[in-house]
């Protein structure tokens, strides 16, 4: 393998990885859901990157320097399970908080969107690996998509290279980030336009 390009798939893993794409995901629909409006823009799509991303990293960073799993990403198909139920609790207790609060339509729609995900991705993982990198991307880009308008249908190209770099680290085969891709919008997208 190509030091290079491993190097280059390494850092779009980072860059493009579920949890910061969690984080800006929230703070674009929040940007459109309030109108335009900067500090409720930022109050609801901190609120969401918290529960949905800050709090499930912080479970992974440190299960994963107590040894419970293979890095921060949870490599190992076997040990995703206990992750994803506490992402999905995570992202749960935020919901609440955002019913309770009045939230936006399209950032509860979000919110149900990631859930609804999150609880796929949880049910295929019990028997096989897909890609939750490839799988938020794809999501990603069908809600930011029917948010702005299908010219960010052009994003895909950054789903392409999630996957590219997910199989180049040797995280996932080429199924599996097929399948990720797919099933973010078919399924995150689908709850997205049904709930906003």
């Amino acid at each position: 393998m190509d030091t290079t390009a491993r190097r280059a798939a390494l850092i779009v893993t980072e860059v493009l990885s579920p949890a910061v794409v969690v984080v800006a995901l929230p703070l674009a629909v929040a940007w459109h859901a309030t109108g335009y409006e900067p500090l409720q823009t930022l109050g609801w799509g901190v609120l969401v990157a918290i529960f949905y991303s800050v709090l499930p990293m912080a479970f992974l960073v440190r299960g994963a320097r107590r040894g419970r799993w293979e890095g921060r990403w949870v490599r190992d198909r076997a040990h995703r399970t206990v992750p994803l139920l506490v992402c999905l609790a995570s992202a749960l207790a935020g919901t609440a908080i955002m019913l309770a609060g009045g939230a936006p339509t399209e950032l509860v729609a979000l919110a149900w969107a990631l859930i609804v995900t999150g609880v796929a991705c949880l049910v295929i993982t019990r028997w096989w690996k897909v890609s939750v990198h490839a799988t938020v991307a794809g999501g990603a880009v069908a809600m930011i998509s029917y948010v702005y308008g299908p010219w960010l249908l052009l994003l895909a190209l950054l789903v392409a290279l999630v996957c590219w770099a997910r199989v180049v680290v040797e995280d996932h085969t080429v199924a599996q980030v097929l399948v990720g891709a797919l099933l973010g919008p078919v399924v995150g997208g689908a709850v997205f336009l049904a709930l906003s």
